[in-house]
């Protein structure tokens, strides 16, 4: 059969499911059975699954087969943007009441002309000095004190991590990162050429023997992770598992980009306060303070900065003049440390209320954590429960949204806390957990 035979089995498939004959959570036949059906070799029915794997039409599952997925309509395998649903559990947005009060107080005042002049004009990735010493106060944690000069600015975190990967692993290259991960990383390599190496993970998070079989399989440049409440999972490394890691890249000679985004909520201190010159870190204020008012941080080595640098200017992702402005008014007035301090309060707050929800179910997670993980009954697969939740108005992520290899999704969900009111979190995981404590036979989702 041609190539042009299984993309047309492929496209017949595609139709299907865009007419709505399948829907989300629906189950494809075995491959054989496929197969069998219409006549082919199971090696062709194996490339048609692929095919619809790799445009996000349909997700495998471990040991349960392959399901049209719950993004299918939306056309994409990594999250789109939010769908306003009632109670999302999808987006982890931290939005408290007080804030935008806390906020306009601080940059009261931006608005003089003066003062507005100087935050509208053109900015360049390296900011102004100022910024740079107010970054480099903030983002001080425990022994780790990034030097001002260190600093480089994007307009947000999936930039500077774009640029980050940019900079440290040519096209073509290999980056490593953890099995389960932040989804955006999967569309950030693909667009710059750079193949993703999934990394096995224990309860601790990456196994550093993983590091090193990856790397012997094909050279790594670097290693993209998340040490302190990682996405999906919520797990923080241990000091240990942090030294035998770093051990492990500086034998290598690999980079680390490390994302941060989440480490406001914890107290561990960086992987780059053991090992400046190996780490690059990527951090951003869209949690801190909110996804409207953003910039992206980006603390290199000295050796890498230059490189970094110019791999803001080539994507075009350097921040806006405003974003320093009110970034620094912000940073140095102990506005943004309030705002840490309060959110911290209330994703610990929500956990409370996540754990008496979902109590007796498997549950993985951070009593810090904005997120948790949730393992399903053996009687539900993930793609179902997402598109049950979605009839109750209730938005969820499916696995196979953090799997870097398709169709080796575990059957799980991640549940983001941060965006509805404490009334509807508390409406919405008593609902889920009635949800789960049914059948997904009760259920009838394919009307």
């Amino acid at each position: 059969m041609t190539k042009a035979d299984y993309l047309g089995l492929a496209d017949r498939v595609a139709a299907d499911i865009a007419a709505g004959t399948l829907k989300p959570g629906d189950r494809l036949p075995p491959q054989r059975d496929f197969a069998d059906t219409h006549g082919i070799a199971a090696s062709t029915a194996s490339r048609v699954y692929a095919e619809l794997l790799r445009r996000g039409l349909v997700v495998g599952e471990v040991g349960r087969g392959t399901f049209v997925s719950g993004q299918a309509r939306r056309g994409v395998a990594a999250p789109g943007e939010p769908r306003g649903v009632r109670i999302d559990l999808e987006f982890n947005f931290p939005i408290l009441p007080a804030q935008s009060a806390l906020i306009s107080r601080s940059l009261a005042g931006l608005e003089r002309p003066a003062d507005l002049e100087l935050a509208l004009r053109p900015a360049t990735s390296g900011g102004t000095l100022a910024v740079r010493h107010a970054a480099a106060a903030f983002l001080s944690e425990g022994s780790w004190t990034p030097a001002p000069d260190q600093f480089v600015f994007t307009g947000a975190g999936r930039q500077s991590i774009a640029a980050a990967l940019a900079a440290v692993v040519p096209p073509g290259g290999r980056c490593g990162v953890e099995i389960l991960t932040y989804p955006f990383i999967k569309g950030i390599a693909a667009r710059l050429g750079v193949s993703l190496v999934p990394l096995a993970m224990d309860e601790g998070g990456v196994r550093p023997e993983a590091i090193q079989s990856a790397h012997r399989e094909g050279q790594l440049s670097a290693i993209y992770l998340q040490p302190t409440i990682q996405s999906p999972l919520g797990m923080t490394m241990s000091p240990a598992r942090r030294a035998d890691l770093l051990r492990v890249v500086e034998k290598l000679d690999i980079t680390v980009i490390e994302d941060n985004v989440y480490g406001f909520l914890d107290d561990a201190t960086p992987l780059a306060a053991h090992a400046p010159e190996r780490c690059i870190v990527v951090d951003s204020l869209s949690k801190k303070v909110a996804p409207g008012l953003n910039l992206g941080f980006l603390v290199t080595p000295p050796r890498l900065r230059e490189s970094v640098m110019a791999a803001v200017r080539s994507g075009g992702w350097a921040a806006p003049g405003y974003a320093f402005a009110a970034a620094q008014r912000m940073m140095s007035d102990g506005t943004i440390a309030e705002l840490v301090r309060l959110k911290r309060l209330d994703a610990q707050a929500r956990q409370r209320i996540a754990a008496d929800c979902l109590a007796g179910f498997d549950v993985r997670t951070s009593g810090k954590s904005y997120h948790l993980w949730l393992t399903l009954p053996a009687h539900w697969r993930s793609q179902a429960l997402v598109a049950a939740a979605s009839r109750h108005d209730i938005g969820l992520t499916p696995s196979t949204t953090f799997a870097v290899t398709p169709g080796h999704a575990p059957n799980a969900v991640r549940l983001a806390l941060a965006g509805p009111s404490m009334d509807l979190l508390d409406a919405g995981l008593r609902t889920l957990a009635g949800i789960l404590n049914a059948r997904e036979d009760d259920f009838d989702l394919t009307e």
